[in-house]
């Protein structure tokens, strides 16, 4: 038996919010490990949906005690695909541009994401939101509730970016870029 696989299994759901894109936003977090369920959330006063999707898997891998053989579950293909296609990784070796003319969105996400995977086994799956999965209904409210909330945290990266007009449009136009901002 590989070390990997003495681990113990974790699951996580994730899933991230936010009320405008850009607006409040949350997220929320699941961990499941045996009969052990722990459930975490935390809202932003102005962010993104996309920066609430990687921060909620952050999030989860690092409540993480130990190494562990992780299968994280989110609804954001953003996320997903970045990780399991390897995009993430070419983004960080080619000094966070996407390509010769445009930089990679969520940089400082990217890179503490990629650092607390390097500690665990992790296999990020996708699956549909809004389609009647437990837990990911479960983080959907989570999530949802940490945006709405009055008590929200402040997403200085972000905001530090839409403080500055040059560089609030770039990410505005690179924003949808996936498609996907559920």
């Amino acid at each position: 038996m590989s070390k990997a696989q003495k681990r113990k299994h974790v699951t996580i759901y994730t899933d991230g919010a936010c009320i405008g894109n850009p607006g409040p936003g949350g997220y929320g977090v699941v961990l499941m490990f045996m009969k052990h369920r722990r459930e975490i959330s935390r809202g932003y006063r102005n962010t993104t949906n996309n920066r609430m999707e990687v921060l909620a898997a952050i999030v989860g891998l690092e409540a993480l005690e130990e190494p562990c053989r992780v299968t994280l579950f989110s609804d954001s293909q953003y996320l997903v695909n970045a990780i399991s296609k390897g995009w993430a990784q070419r983004w960080q070796a080619n000094g966070w541009q996407r390509n010769k003319k445009e930089r990679a969105l969520n940089p400082d996400l990217w890179e503490r994401l990629l650092a607390v995977c390097e500690g665990h086994d992790v296999e990020f799956e996708w699956v549909r939101g809004h389609a009647g999965n437990k837990e990911n209904e479960c983080c959907d409210r989570l999530a949802t509730r940490a945006a709405e909330s009055s008590a929200t945290e402040i997403d200085s990266e972000y905001e530090s970016l839409s403080s500055s007009p040059s560089k609030a449009s770039g990410q505005a136009k690179l924003a949808g870029w996936t498609g996907d901002n559920t």
